[in-house]
């Protein structure tokens, strides 16, 4: 159904003269959405079996660039920074390797590097420093706890209801917090997909896992919302990438099939938990 989605996307495997979406020198996330982190998580989500070869030597790339304190060096030069790292490493567990032993201290190195306001932060100040700058960044955040809804005690995390309030608190001030100003506006509140960034789907969908979440009036506030946006319980997507404009799979204006699989999990989850403590 989505192999012209495929070979679109195989298309820009060598874009930069190398191969797997990447640069000689190994910058990941160059070309995004199409790079090395994100389009091999594309195919997946269209079919592509997990041990094509394809995704397993996409596999192999990432893991290449991981070091041993648990962070992935995604660009030669520069700093690690978080985001990178739990981008890096949600795109493995999409890609089948969770429960890979070689994460384990990624996951750690989250678990070590929480904020005191629960959320994880990108200490690059690009916008200057201010008081908005104190707040961890929300990005981030969501993008830990996504990665760590593949661990199958992610629930009995106690630390993590830090990471949820902070992301809960987000959705209540609403304004543009930490050093890469992230805020809850007219963007995030359109349907993005496929999933990524800081966006009301995404933040719906990550949050829907977590039992502190899943009852609260903001989170079912930012649900609510969600649902308005649907069309007979499908995802209409509402916004991605202009380089996405020629996959079907996820055709603005048009309900996608494979979007909606994420919002009846969603669902899922919030039925699974109804009227539990």
């Amino acid at each position: 159904m989505y192999q012209r989605d495929i070979e679109t996307i195989m298309s820009y495997k060598k874009q930069f003269d190398y191969d797997y979406w990447t640069t000689e020198d190994l910058r990941l996330f160059k070309g995004s959405p199409y790079n090395a982190v994100t389009a091999p998580t594309y195919l997946v989500e269209l079919g592509v079996p997990i041990d094509d070869p394809v995704i397993q030597a996409n596999v192999d790339l990432l893991f290449s660039v991981l070091r041993e304190d648990g962070r992935f060096k995604v660009y030669p030069k520069g700093g690690m920074v978080p985001c990178q790292t739990a981008i890096t490493l949600t795109s493995l567990c999409r890609l089948g390797q969770a429960q890979d032993p070689r994460l384990e201290n990624s996951y750690r190195y989250f678990l070590e590097t929480q904020e005191a306001d629960g959320g994880w932060k990108c200490k690059k100040y690009s916008f200057g420093r201010g008081p908005e700058t104190e707040f961890s960044t929300p990005m981030t955040t969501l993008y830990v706890l996504h990665a760590f809804i593949y661990q199958p005690n992610f629930k009995e995390l106690r630390q993590l209801d830090g990471a949820v309030e902070f992301l809960l608190k987000h959705w209540e001030m609403k304004v543009p917090i930490g050093p890469c100003h992230y805020g809850i506006g007219r963007l995030f509140m359109q349907v993005e997909y496929p999933l990524g960034d800081y966006n009301i789907f995404h933040y719906v969908y990550v949050l829907s896992h977590y039992p502190k979440a899943q009852k609260d009036p903001r989170f079912l506030e930012a649900f609510e919302w969600l649902k308005s946006r649907t069309v007979a319980d499908q995802i209409v997507v509402e916004r991605h990438s202009p380089r996405l404009n020629k996959l079907a799979f996820c055709k603005k204006g048009e309900v996608s099939q494979l979007a909606t699989k994420y919002y009846q999990m969603i669902l899922e989850n919030l039925t699974i938990n109804k009227g539990t403590d």
